[in-house]
């Protein structure tokens, strides 16, 4: 009950023909189609595995991408969520199901640019230009209002990878062709400066690509968490890594990391493991020493606060903790100049608030 094992040129569910592969993950892989017969035209079929819980999640995901569309129908809103145009179920090779296996279930997705993970790369540790950072967040939180008001629902996984690129005018296939995926230029910016696409786009260029949020996989509904471990590692919010119930501020959380690393190419949050802590207390003590003590009332509020904290409040096994400001952090190792520094900042640290209501 893998993955499902195909090939450019199969036909998907007699409708889409498979161009490339776009990607491969731990749940699905996701293929560039011709749409046919009606009109040709290009989209991505994203094909889940086939054990068990990976159609169970299917169904989820699949229940959440309708109550999408038929919201944006309904508001004539929420173009900033990739739209889901088709789903349907594909038996296995030779058209047979292994034991214990079931369909794959496939979902169709209009086709967009890559991701902005893609682009930040072109800028390595510069971050992308402020005019467009503040554009691109414009859009994401224009989704994630859509998601949270109007259909009551978690993304639980807001990081550069999930938010895509789409240009007007081909722009976007002009800035960034289609014939390098993501990965076959992060191997030509490994070959060295001679190998470099080297691409610093003119900014007019870069302010006509616009983004949209992608991959509902890891999605929930506002009053039906599925889970408890959600959020990629360094956009984890902290009620999450401290176990606390959560609700929509933990995509305001994510988002407010996005910001820091579009904006600067690095990572807000980047804890490792050490010697005697987990990669959890390094995060949490990373958090503490940016945005200050986490007060009682709420550090003893949590159910696992015991695993991080001893009884006065301060961390059981980090003891050392260099506290810095966004400021300085901005100021100092960015060298940003403070009519930059101070919207930034006033945008940021409300997203990062730690009793979000």
């Amino acid at each position: 009950g893998g993955h499902h094992p195909g090939r450019e040129g199969d036909v998907f569910n007699a409708r889409y023909q498979a161009l490339r592969k776009l990607g491969c993950g731990a749940f699905a892989t996701v293929w560039l189609c011709d749409s046919f017969p009606r009109r040709k035209k290009h989209v991505a079929v994203k094909v889940l595995k086939s054990r068990e819980g990976f159609a169970e999640a299917a169904q989820d995901e699949v229940a959440l991408l309708h109550c999408v569309s038929s919201m944006k129908k309904k508001d004539q809103a929420g173009e900033n969520i990739v739209c889901l145009l088709d789903d349907f179920r594909m038996i296995g090779e030779n058209g047979f199901l292994i034991p214990d296996s079931l369909p794959h279930a496939c979902l169709v997705f209009e086709a967009l640019g890559p991701s902005l993970r893609c682009l930040m790369g072109n800028y390595a540790a510069q971050g992308l230009p402020l005019p467009f950072v503040k554009k691109s967040l414009q859009q994401v939180l224009a989704g994630l209002h859509f998601l949270h008001q109007r259909c009551r629902i978690i993304h639980a996984d807001i990081k550069p990878e999930n938010v895509l690129l789409c240009g007007r005018d081909k722009s976007l296939q002009r800035l960034l062709p289609d014939t390098l995926d993501c990965v076959q230029r992060r191997e030509l910016r490994l070959q060295g400066p001679g190998h470099d696409l080297g691409n610093h786009f003119e900014e007019s260029d870069l302010m006509t690509i616009d983004v949209k949020i992608a991959d509902l996989g890891s999605a929930c509904w506002t009053y039906k968490p599925f889970s408890k471990e959600i959020q990629t590692q360094p956009y984890r919010a902290l009620e999450v890594l401290l176990g606390l119930d959560y609700g929509t501020p933990v995509d305001i959380w994510s988002t407010g990391c996005l910001a820091f690393e579009m904006a600067t190419g690095e990572c807000l949050f980047d804890p490792q493991p050490g010697k005697y802590f987990s990669r959890d207390d390094d995060h949490v003590a990373r958090i503490i020493e940016l945005l200050g003590r986490i007060p009682p009332q709420i550090a003893f509020s949590w159910n696992k606060s015991t695993k991080f904290f001893s009884r006065p409040g301060a961390l059981l096994r980090l003891s050392r903790l260099c506290p810095r400001s966004l400021h300085s952090l901005l100021h100092d190792r960015h060298r940003w100049t403070k009519p930059q520094l101070a919207p930034f900042a006033s945008f940021l640290l409300p997203a990062l608030r730690y009793a979000p209501e």
